[in-house]
């Protein structure tokens, strides 16, 4: 049985969109790599100073999604967490759809632990590399 590729995968949400949404809570969560090589006093670029990661601007990316795209996130985090198999991936996503009343999307992901590297597993589990997406 072949590996699964991005293109023939569908998730319900751009796997780039994942990725970017995994650095974005990694550097909010402070999980994220840190360089090294740079200087430990050097100033933020411009670029970098307007890119502010901060919880609030996570959580209006995660509220810019629409609501299959927030379900799939969901589901992702719960498959990374062990919570479901990829082979148990739409009951995921109904369980994931199921929150009516509940927090929103955000909330439940900014509540989970370290919920960037639960999306990278998740997408680990079905085969594909968190890091080889482009962004």
């Amino acid at each position: 049985m072949a590996e699964p590729s991005e293109d023939d995968l569908d998730l319900g949400i751009s796997l780039e969109v994942v990725a970017t949404l995994v650095d974005h809570a990694r550097a909010v969560q402070g999980t994220e790599v840190v360089d090294l090589d740079a200087e430990p006093d050097a100033e933020p670029s411009e670029a970098e100073a307007e890119d502010e990661l901060d919880e609030d601007s996570l959580r209006a990316a995660i509220l810019a999604l629409n609501e299959d795209e927030q379900a799939s996130l969901i589901a992702l985090a719960m498959v990374g967490r062990g919570d479901f198999t990829p082979e148990e991936w739409d009951e995921a996503l109904e369980q994931a759809a199921e929150r009516e009343g509940a927090e929103d999307a955000a909330e439940l992901l900014l509540g989970m632990d370290n919920f960037g590297d639960l999306l990278a597993e998740g997408v680990a589990a079905f085969g594909l590399s968190i890091e080889d997406i482009e962004r």
